[in-house]
């Protein structure tokens, strides 16, 4: 066999449409790294597929009759420990059991194509770059964080702060700005920030790599479960503290100032480090504003969107936390952001809340002095 043959990427396609089979097929046996080694119409013919074709990589249907994804997707890591990237339809339901499969071992996610030849084309790039991704992943590593993840929420007494936004007094919360960068694997590592982080905090701006209609579900999946209030961001929203606003899928966000207020602006613009919305956009806008007063947090991802907006930040005189390898599922815009002198102190992601109090803590006084 041809060393070509040898290096490529063995495929598991289940989806109970044929035409969604028949696209996920057609992509992946077009380029040359990858095949396709079976399709499954349901959760039990992959599973009963699963020792047979040995797969290097599986694409899962969300929503399927009689076994759905998430129980496929448990069956299947149960037998196995692959690398498997959902395959989600374009609604709250379906960004609703996909940010579940990520909680659960999922690595990452595509959503189906609604219509026409750009979305196609779309979501065929999209498809290939995540499953080549996902085919170099350890698998058992992100399922033992996701469990050490779960057993700390279940030890972690509840929160009992409302979401009233307090009086603001000669404190310095106002003044400053919290700038989160994110991509593959951020849902569950949000949830765990978020789960975490107590008022009074200044106002938040999280930029995750998402598709439309994903960061809606995604914002009120973590305004449900943390003390801050957490949104997707509008045009015009306006910084306050202990509001988190989170940029919406297929958009850029820039912030603004607005006379004596600091203001959300949404727009359309080609994509900025190979996204929209662009990590880089807004800690870039954030840097320009807050200056000092900017704490940049660069957290797993793929590619470099956010070294320069990390850059912008500490130019500025801010600061800038990098997760680090051992707790991200991808060490990729984290570690370029480090690897490129940016980053000004790496976190374990369970130390992320602590660190994160702290360092603004420390911005606060040095505003006040100022």
């Amino acid at each position: 066999m041809a060393s070509s043959e040898l290096a490529k990427k063995k495929v598991l396609v289940v989806d109970d449409s044929t035409l969604v089979r028949q696209m996920i097929c057609d992509a992946l046996n077009e380029v040359p790294d990858m095949e396709v080694v079976g399709q499954a119409r349901s959760g039990q013919q992959a599973i009963e597929l699963l020792n047979s074709v040995q797969p290097d990589v599986i694409t899962l249907d969300v929503q399927m009759p009689q076994m759905n994804g998430m129980v496929a997707l448990e069956g299947i890591l149960a037998l196995r420990p692959v690398p498997v990237v959902m395959v989600s339809s374009l609604t709250q339901q379906g960004a609703a059991t996909t940010f579940e499969a990520l909680e659960r071992g999922a690595i990452d996610y595509v959503p189906k194509p609604e219509s026409g030849n750009l979305t196609q084309a779309a979501f065929r790039e999209d498809l290939l770059r995540k499953v080549r991704m996902a085919a170099g992943t350890d698998v058992e590593r992100i399922l033992k964080i996701r469990q050490q993840r779960k057993l700390r929420r279940q030890q972690r007494p509840a929160a009992s702060t409302p979401k009233s936004v307090p009086t603001l007094t000669r404190d310095s919360l106002a003044d400053q700005c919290l700038a989160i960068g994110i991509s593959t694997g951020g849902p569950p590592a949000l949830r765990g920030l978020f789960e975490a982080l107590q008022p009074p905090m200044p106002p938040i701006v999280v930029v995750q790599h998402m598709p439309p209609n994903f960061t809606g579900p995604l914002a009120w999946r973590l305004d449900s479960i943390s003390a801050l209030s957490v949104k997707e961001a509008e045009t015009g929203d306006v910084l306050r503290p202990n509001l988190v606003l989170v940029a919406p899928g297929g958009r850029h966000l820039r912030l603004v100032k607005v006379r004596d207020e600091v203001q959300v602006k949404i727009f359309d613009a080609p994509p900025v480090s190979s996204h929209r919305p662009s990590v880089d956009v807004m800690m870039t806008s954030a840097a320009e504003i807050y200056g000092s007063r900017c704490l940049g947090v660069i957290m797993t991802g793929m590619g470099r969107d956010g070294v320069d907006g990390c850059r912008a930040i500490r130019e500025a005189g801010g600061f800038v936390l990098g997760q680090d390898e051992a707790t991200s599922d991808v060490y990729g815009m984290n570690k370029a952001a480090f690897v490129e002198g940016h980053v000004d102190a790496q976190f374990a992601l369970q130390d992320a809340p602590t660190l994160i109090v702290r360092q603004v803590r420390r911005q606060g006084r040095r505003v006040a002095v100022h």
